[in-house]
């Protein structure tokens, strides 16, 4: 690990650098003429519900000069301070939507110049905090809190997404897996790390969490060394966009945590893109695209969501 001093001097530094650079888009996007706006408003996430289940979550459509004020501001909520007292700190803001621009080419020129800084400070930022402080996770929110009190980290690392001369913005929802392979070695890597560092996780005694990751280590070496592990781990359903741009016949897929910005050159010519809604999610309405075979899991370490694959036989 670096220089702590100097390590938290660049942390402050970054952030400072961020905030102003926030400020100066604002400025930027407030002068420029407005062609469209469209921000979508979802209920605010309360402090101990961030793990239940989301089976229905309930949408706010606002459009125009209204959207375009909430969607700059939302670019600034970087603190707890920033929303109720109720609302959740482990959950980020989240505020769908899509701001369209006419510009120059000067104006985009300059936009573009300021998005690509600010998302520069945000990537340093999070490796600041998750790689070089060399903090493993659960030391990480003590460290960030200490120097920079009530940020919240995701909305801080969550960068701005531009789009030039788009044909169409839709909006939907993704509801997913993440999958990783790993193997045997990796995790008892991994779990050997957790037990040496002889921390107590709530809410575990110190006692306690060792036996338990003694228990997993004694059931993971009990696995023959070939095996095939993977981490399978449920993702919460996220808003996205689908962009499709008619000259190159392409659609790009994009998360949709906050708003996008699209900018409308003068002089192409281009038709205003054509902007969709976000409808309400429902979990009883997805439909989910066929499948290819995959292999049935056996789940061996929950907390980790770590599962065995069983060999000799396939499922849908």
């Amino acid at each position: 690990m670096m220089n702590k001093y100097d390590l938290i001097d660049r942390l402050n530094n970054r952030f400072t650098s961020l905030e102003i650079g926030l400020q100066d888009l604002h400025q930027q996007l407030e002068d420029l003429p407005l062609l469209a706006a469209r921000v979508f408003s979802l209920p605010e996430i309360e402090k101990g519900t961030e793990n239940q289940p989301i089976k229905h979550i309930t949408v706010s459509a606002t459009v125009g000069t209204p959207a375009r004020d909430m969607a700059l501001q939302h670019y600034q909520r970087l603190f707890i301070h920033h929303q109720g007292q109720n609302v959740s700190s482990k959950a980020a803001l989240r505020l769908p939507g899509i701001l369209c621009f006419s510009v120059t080419d000067s104006q985009l020129a300059a936009c573009q110049q300021s998005i690509k800084y600010i998302n520069q400070l945000k990537t340093e930022l999070e490796h600041i905090i998750t790689v070089e402080s060399g903090l493993p996770s659960e030391q990480r929110f003590e460290f960030v809190h200490t120097h920079l009190h009530g940020l919240i980290t995701l909305n801080t690392y969550r960068t701005i997404t531009p789009l030039i001369n788009p044909s169409s913005v839709r909006f939907g929802w993704a509801n997913k897996h993440i999958i990783k392979n790993v193997t045997r070695e990796e995790i008892l890597t991994q779990l050997n790390k957790s037990l040496n560092a002889g921390r107590a996780v709530p809410p575990f005694t110190r006692e306690q969490w060792a036996e338990l990751i003694n228990k997993e280590i004694n059931e993971v070496k009990q696995l023959p060394k070939k095996v095939r592990l993977k981490i399978k781990r449920p993702v919460k359903v996220q808003p996205i966009a689908r962009i499709w741009y008619q000259e190159q016949q392409k659609q790009v897929q994009h998360p949709c945590p906050m708003p996008l910005i699209a900018f409308c050159q003068i002089q192409s010519e281009i038709e205003l893109p054509k902007l969709g809604e976000l409808t309400d999610y429902d979990v009883t309405q997805i439909k989910h695209k066929y499948k290819p075979d995959a292999k049935p899991l056996r789940l061996l370490v929950p907390r980790l969501h770590l599962h065995v694959e069983i060999e000799g036989e396939s499922i849908i």
